[in-house]
C-alpha cells in the first residue's frame, strides 16, 4: 500500500514504489537481524542487504505469505550468511564481543504490543534485553533462526521448514536444542527480572548512578549480588563474582576516579547510567561509559560497560556543561 492507499504490485513495482512498500518494517528488521548478530552495525548491515536483495529478487514474491514476511525470510537468510562468513560457531566464555547496545528510543518505533495479550508484551521487552542476546549468540547460525522465529516471532515450524529448506521434524528437534542451550546461559531467576518502571528499582538506580560519581566502589559492592557478571564488550573477559568485581574494578582504578558526572537512561529495555568525565581542556565532562544494569531481587546482578563510542547512536548528550 503506498501513500496514495494503491495496493502496489511488488514484481511490478518501480524502485521508488518498493522503497515505499517496504520501509515500514525497516525497524522491526532491524531488530531482528539485532537478536540474530548481537550488533547494532551489522544489523544495519543485515537490513541493507535485506532490501537490495530484496527488490533484486521481487519478483521471486508470488504473494502466498504477507509481504512482510517475505522481508523477514530474506532478513533471515542475510543474517545466516553474514554469521558463515564473519563470526565463530557461537559466543565462548559467556560473552559476546561484538555486542553492542540498542537504544530504547529506536525500539519505541517499533509496532506497540498488544496490551491485552502480556505474554506478547513480556516476549518483546525479555528478547531484546542483553542478558538474552548474549545467550541467542552462544546457539549456532540455524538454531538460531529456528529458536528467534519460532519463539519471538510465532512462526508455525512448517514456514520455518521452508526458510531454511529443512523438515518439520528437523525444526523441532533444532528448537528443542536451541532452547535448552538458551536454559543453559540465561540467568536461572530471569523471570524474576525487574523493569526499569519499578520504583524500587528506579530507587536502586538512583542510589547506583550517585555511588559510581563519587568512585563510592564500597556502597556500589552493597548493591551488588554475590553473584553478579560484569563484562565490557569488545574487550575480553566475563568477571564473575562481587568480590572479583570488586577486585578488577579496584586494579583499574576505578576507586581513585574524580570529576565523574552522570544521568540515568535505559537501552535494551533495562536501566542504564551514563558517566561522564571532567575534561579540564573542554571546561565540560564528556562521554566515558554507559553501565547497562540487570537487577533482580531487589540488587544488581549483571554490569555491562560500554565505552564513550556508543554515546551518539544512543541519543546522549555528548557533552554537560560545568556547574553554574
Amino acid at each position: 500500500m503506498t501513500a496514495t492507499g494503491v495496493e502496489v504490485d511488488v514484481t511490478a513495482a518501480s524502485e521508488a514504489e518498493f522503497a515505499e512498500r517496504a520501509e515500514p518494517h525497516r525497524r522491526e528488521l532491524h531488530v531482528h537481524c539485532y537478536r540474530m548478530l548481537g550488533s547494532f552495525e551489522d544489523a544495519e548491515d543485515a537490513v541493507q542487504e535485506t532490501f537490495l536483495r530484496a527488490w533484486r529478487r521481487r519478483e521471486t514474491f508470488e504473494g502466498r505469505s504477507t509481504f512482510r514476511a517475505w522481508l523477514y525470510r530474506i532478513a533471515t537468510n542475510a543474517c545466516l550468511d553474514l554469521l558463515t562468513r564473519t563470526r565463530p560457531a557461537a559466543a565462548t566464555g559467556g560473552e559476546a564481543r561484538w555486542l553492542q547496545p540498542y537504544p530504547d528510543r529506536l525500539l519505541d518505533e517499533l509496532p506497540a504490543a498488544d496490551a491485552d495479550e502480556p505474554e506478547v508484551v513480556a516476549v518483546a521487552r525479555e528478547t531484546i534485553e542483553l542478558a538474552y542476546v548474549v545467550a541467542v549468540q552462544h546457539l549456532a547460525p540455524r538454531p538460531r533462526a529456528v529458536l528467534i522465529l519460532r519463539d519471538v516471532l510465532g512462526w508455525p515450524a512448517k514456514d520455518v521448514a521452508d526458510l531454511l529448506g529443512d523438515s518439520v521434524n528437523s525444526v523441532n528437534s533444532a528448537l528443542q536444542r536451541a532452547r535448552a542451550g538458551m536454559r543453559e546461559h540465561l540467568p536461572a531467576e530471569r523471570q524474576d527480572w525487574t523493569g526499569g518502571e519499578d520504583p524500587e528499582t528506579r530507587e536502586l538506580v538512583r542510589r547506583f548512578a550517585d555511588a559510581s560519581t563519587v568512585a563510592d566502589i564500597d556502597t556500589i559492592a552493597t548493591m551488588m549480588r554475590d553473584d553478579v557478571r560484569y563484562s565490557m564488550p569488545p574487550w575480553e573477559g566475563l568477571v564473575v563474582g562481587r568480590d572479583a568485581v570488586v577486585a578488577d574494578w579496584t586494579a583499574n582504578g576505578f576507586p581513585e576516579m574524580t570529576g565523574l558526572r552522570s544521568i540515568t537512561t535505559s537501552v535494551n529495555r533495562q536501566p542504564a547510567i551514563a558517566s561522564y568525565h571532567w575534561r579540564e581542556q573542554e571546561s565540560a565532562y564528556v562521554p566515558l561509559t554507559v553501565d547497562v544494569l540487570r537487577i533482580s531481587g531487589g540488587l544488581v546482578t549483571e554490569v555491562t560497560i560500554f565505552g564513550a563510542e556508543q554515546f551518539p547512536r544512543l541519543g546522549l548528550p555528548d557533552r554537560l556543561e560545568a556547574d553554574a
